[in-house]
């Protein structure tokens, strides 16, 4: 899965203000980048229950979670980000870049995709029709970090592990699906944060 994807990622903590009365500050591993927004419920032994706000994010599938079908997706939503969509209009990087994964069931065969953030709700139009614009409603995350140049067995071993304490913690989870969350570019080669995502019903 590639926890390695080009992804342009610096620096510093953030403070992200959503109104003049609410303001959340990211946590450090957002590098200084806009992230979605969610409240911390609960941290457990190896894992937190996060509550994520609303989130409007653009995304794109990929034939495969192989590191070049990453790196074709992840290019595509750079290049829109960049001002390949309707108004030519330069977007921001934020973090994370989301792969996503649904495994296969005995409706249909696996299907994955990437994502980036967006931060503002009025997103332009894509250009390449194999990017769509989606609003991921509110809802409890249960994420499960670690550190180092993540590979695809990283991330799987993670999500076994994640769902291992869950089902300790008695917490219900949606099994099938899972996603997994990058925030450091390939070049930085410490202090990396990868994370697992697992949703709730």
């Amino acid at each position: 899965m590639a926890w390695t994807v080009p992804s342009a990622l610096c620096l510093l903590l953030g403070l992200i203000c959503f109104s003049h009365t609410e303001c959340w500050e990211a946590p450090s591993f957002c590098r200084g980048y806009s992230c979605p927004m969610y409240t911390l419920v609960k941290e457990y032994q190896g894992f937190e229950e996060r509550n994520y706000n609303t989130s409007n994010w653009i995304v794109t599938n990929i034939a495969s979670t192989s590191e070049s079908d990453i790196k074709e997706g992840f290019w595509k939503l750079y290049y829109f980000n960049q001002g390949r969509n309707s108004e030519n209009k330069e977007i921001a990087m934020t973090r994370p870049v989301l792969v996503s994964v649904k495994e296969a069931d005995g409706l249909g065969a696996k299907q994955a995709s990437i994502s980036f953030f967006q931060s503002d709700s009025d997103i332009p139009e894509p250009n390449d029709a194999t990017i769509r614009k989606t609003v991921v409603p509110s809802g409890t995350v249960y994420v499960r970090s670690f550190g180092g140049i993540a590979s695809d067995a990283d991330a799987l071993e993670n999500v076994n592990l994640l769902k291992e304490d869950l089902r300790a913690a008695g917490k219900e989870f949606i099994d099938n699906r899972f996603d997994a969350a990058g925030y450091d570019a390939p070049w930085d080669l410490i202090y990396r944060h990868n994370e697992v995502w697992v949703h709730a019903p």
